[in-house]
């Protein structure tokens, strides 16, 4: 039997109040692509933690090629090749691309400055070359996108003389084409006999790039499918521990409600058309197109933080006037963000807390905080939304993504909105946590709310959506209803192609 490169057994780790990880093992193979995939708080980031030395283990062993290893620090498990990519990047912005392959490692060597940065750039070519990185060593890491700085990253890990990487969703802010560059990347360090510890909520992508695939719930191992058995439902079934029969829950109504809001030849500071379409009660219209369509920018204008250059946006057929978030807050507009751990939520504070901020007025007697009914308020939005967390005083930013983004829905819920905007609304989210957001999406839809929902996710779009805008830099390109949509007439149009006409 062949030893495995890595091997970890009976991985214990507790943290205050909870069991991270039980008895969890898992073994990786020299140049092998192990996913490993569970619902947000399997373990999965707590058993990567530990082989980067982040983290020690209360129990268990760790061997690297035969021989046990002890990691106290992040230091000791590099220094042994093991290099953990946190997803989200470490990079110094105002720094070139050489100086943060090597930030905290440069040659110690006297002589003038100007010598010691040639070497610096000079050690970094042959490792972005590597990795197909076309840049000059010296250009500064803030003019490069996300996926070229996640290059950066992979880099300094291969500077190390990494024998294992771990990359922790490292796909979540990266385009299409950067995906596929990053799929490129690391069928090559594959080849060059170096492992890589993949961990993704995109199932899709497990799918196409891991060898092997291991599964966690609840702290523990639920299972593991070799390459032949790797296939969505499969992992979904081991995720949860239950099949998941209709993973997208809709409702559709046989006729949608009223008008509720209007966009009329709207416009923003940048490129694009002017901007029309219309939002009906009870619908989910799904919103698609390339990152940087625009779609976010129409999201933050029709909510007020973007200010609106030209057009009109009417609620229930009366103009409504946004110039900033509580105009729209006021109307019953209301915008779950793409980013909810900068943009929507307050990290430090509370569960009660965060859900309660957009009602203070509303939970106020004599310009004090009621706080019997704050406390209510929030109880009551964790039944509804089966929010985990022990307690309504948790701080939210301990939660899992899943459980964040249910206290921003929370939050808004308890305002009663007429319209809601949900930007990315599953990403970084687990399956099991995908499904809850879904079925509340459709228990809305189904008491009147109108909803328009921004996504990525082309499965997302075709099995929510009750129709399908489309943009392409900057502009509404077209409009797919229900029975033309596929993924090849949204991607169609997201790439510049012909538009289709309104119904």
């Amino acid at each position: 039997m062949t030893i495995p490169f890595l091997q970890a057994q009976g991985i214990c780790k507790a943290f205050p109040g909870v069991q991270a990880l039980q008895d969890v093992n898992l073994n990786l193979g020299r140049g092998e692509v192990l996913a490993v995939v569970g619902e947000n708080g399997a373990g999965k980031s707590t058993l990567m933690k530990i082989l980067g030395g982040v983290y020690r283990a209360d129990a268990g062993t760790i061997t690297l090629d035969g021989r046990a290893v002890h990691f106290t620090s992040v230091d000791q498990a590099q220094k042994a090749g093991i290099v953990l990519i946190h997803q989200e990047l470490n990079l110094a912005e105002n720094l070139d691309i050489a100086a943060n392959i090597f930030l905290g490692r440069e040659p110690t060597w006297g002589g003038p400055l100007q010598l010691l940065r040639r070497r610096i750039a000079s050690d970094a070519e042959p490792i972005l070359r590597r990795i197909g990185l076309d840049f000059s060593p010296r250009t500064l890491v803030a003019s490069l996108s996300i996926g070229q700085q996640q290059m950066v990253e992979i880099a300094r890990a291969l500077s190390l003389q990494s024998r294992i990487l771990i990359m922790d969703e490292p796909t979540s802010s990266l385009t299409q084409r950067e995906t596929e560059r990053l799929y490129e990347v690391i069928r090559d360090l594959k080849r060059d006999g170096i492992s890589v510890l993949y961990i993704s909520h995109r199932l899709k992508e497990v799918e196409i790039i891991a060898d092997r695939v291991t599964v966690l719930r609840d702290g523990r191992n639920a299972g593991e499918l070799s390459r032949s058995e790797i296939r969505h439902e499969a992992m979904v079934r081991l995720m949860v521990g239950r099949e998941l029969k209709q993973f997208f829950q809709r409702t559709r109504a046989e006729t949608p409600g009223q008008n509720v809001l209007e966009v009329r030849s709207l416009r923003w500071a940048g490129p694009g058309e002017p901007v029309n379409f219309n939002l009906r009660a009870g619908e989910i219209v799904g919103m698609a197109g390339l990152i940087g369509a625009g779609r976010t920018e129409l999201a933050e204008t029709m909510f007020g933080v973007r200010p609106r250059t030209a057009g009109e946006i009417r609620l229930l057929d009366k103009p409504l006037r946004v110039r900033k978030p509580i105009d729209a807050i006021r109307a019953g507009i209301y915008l779950v963000p793409e980013d909810r751990r900068t943009q929507g939520l307050l990290l430090p504070e509370s569960v009660r807390d965060n859900i309660a901020l957009p009602s203070l007025e509303r939970l106020q007697f004599l310009r004090l905080v009621a706080r019997r009914r704050e406390r209510q308020l929030a109880e009551a939005a964790c039944r509804n939304l089966n929010i985990r967390a022990p307690s309504i005083r948790q701080t939210v930013g301990l939660l899992s993504g899943g459980n964040q983004q249910k206290v921003v829905l929370a939050k808004w819920l308890g305002r009663s909105p007429r319209l809601l905007i949900l930007d990315e609304p599953t990403r970084g989210v687990d399956v099991g946590a995908k499904t809850e957001i879904y079925a509340l999406m459709d228990k809305l839809a189904s008491q009147g709310l109108a909803i328009l929902m921004i996504s990525s996710d082309l499965e997302e779009i075709l099995g929510m959506s009750d129709r399908v805008l489309v943009m392409h830099e900057g502009s509404l390109v077209g409009e797919l209803p229900r029975g033309q949509l596929s993924e090849e007439a949204i991607m169609k149009l997201a790439t510049g192609g012909a538009a289709t006409e309104k119904n």
